[in-house]
């Protein structure tokens, strides 16, 4: 039990201090934009796919029945800190209608953890406050602090569910970071806040839904 403690005590401690070692979370996404029948957006669903030294920090000391397997129900606890822990930071994902910010509400319940290959995923999703129906809808994904490094599944990485027809669905990647802004970053001492590069959103990576 009191390991359990210790990790879900440095889970927190990592999620809940993005401005140190910078990048120290990789994250691969697959994420979904979700309508309505009536055309609306209603919300985001995210599949964070954490990288394999994460993972195997997160998940170390953690008790269950078949040594090195995970099920969602061993890993509700972490499931739970990681979606409190992230609500700072409206999790990473900043979404517009027509150029206008939207707000978010925090996920819903249904979110879990995943464990397979070693590797841990954080599935979730975000409504909109309220439903909006628009011509472009776009969605940022970024840490400000670049604390976290977001990159998209280069085989599935977004898709729509339940879309009008004639929607289309475009990514866009986050353009590549110069020398100077990768030695700057790589400069900053762990126990240092990244308050001199804080352009995470430079780095953004982009959904783009354009509808008739």
């Amino acid at each position: 039990m009191n390991i359990r403690i210790l990790l879900l005590a440095l889970l927190t401690l990592v999620f809940t201090a993005p401005a140190q070692a910078h990048p120290h979370v990789w994250v691969t996404m697959k994420s979904e934009v979700l309508y309505a029948p009536d055309g609306t957006v209603t919300g985001v669903r995210h599949a964070w796919a954490f990288d394999d030294m994460f993972s195997a920090f997160a998940t170390q000391g953690l008790e269950s029945k078949e040594k090195g397997k995970f099920t969602r129900e061993e890993l509700a606890p972490l499931a739970k800190v990681n979606v409190e822990s992230l609500k700072e930071y409206d999790y990473f994902t900043y979404a517009t209608a027509d150029g206008v910010k939207v707000p978010m509400t925090d996920p819903l319940p249904d979110f879990y953890l995943d464990y397979q290959d070693q590797i841990l995923t954080l599935n979730f999703t975000i409504p909109l406050k309220k439903p909006v129906k628009a011509k472009l809808f776009k969605v940022d994904i970024y840490d400000v602090s670049i604390f976290v490094d977001f990159s998209f599944d280069k085989t599935a990485p977004v898709k729509l569910v339940g879309a009008p027809t004639g929607c289309k669905l475009d990514v866009a990647l986050p353009r590549e970071m110069t020398f100077a802004e990768g030695k700057k970053l790589a400069d900053i001492p762990a126990d240092q806040p990244n308050t001199a590069l804080a352009i995470g959103a430079e780095f953004a990576n982009k959904i783009l839904v354009n509808c008739p």
